[in-house]
């Protein structure tokens, strides 16, 4: 149970990234600007990260914690 809200956090936390990144969550407007934001970087704990970096990572989490694979599962 405690795994599966782990991946419904970084599910959200991922999908937040994404909001405040491209101000939209729908495929298309996130698909068209991807070009344009490969550059744009977050600063996370005073590390400069790349915001698709960062992105892909929670939502990779977010999946992994929601299927209970590599190891989550009790």
């Amino acid at each position: 149970m405690l795994l599966n809200r782990v991946g419904d956090f970084s599910l959200l936390i991922g999908i937040f990234l994404i909001f405040i990144c491209f101000k939209a969550i729908d495929y298309t407007t996130v698909a068209a600007l991807v070009p344009l934001l490969k550059h744009f970087s977050v600063q996370i704990l005073n590390i400069k990260v790349n915001s698709l970096t960062i992105i892909g990572f929670f939502i990779f989490l977010g999946a992994v914690g929601k299927s209970a694979q590599l190891g989550l599962h009790s």
